[in-house]
């Protein structure tokens, strides 16, 4: 299992932490900062989950006209991290 760190851009959270299992399965997802209810909410979701899965149905949600938001960010956030594993696998 790796884990992943990841500075958001753009959104109210501050960093999100998960970690990938070896399936490319998403663990301990959590995010600082934002709306906590909500973020803890996505973090259960997922538990699990493939992030490559996760990341498609994610990407391109907006926050308030912002362009983009906190499970948005977690989608750049999985693509970077299943790049990486891709890399050093």
């Amino acid at each position: 299992m790796k884990s992943y760190r990841f500075t958001p851009k753009g959104v109210c959270s501050r960093l999100i932490t998960f970690d990938l299992d070896e399936e490319g399965k998403i663990h301990s997802l959590k995010f600082q900062g934002g709306c906590p209810g909500n973020l803890a909410a996505i973090g259960r979701l997922l538990e699990g989950r493939d992030a490559r899965e996760a990341a498609d149905i994610l990407r391109g949600n907006d926050c308030a006209g912002k362009g983009t938001s906190c499970a948005d960010q977690l989608s750049k956030a999985l693509d970077e991290a299943l790049a990486s594993k891709g890399a050093s696998a």
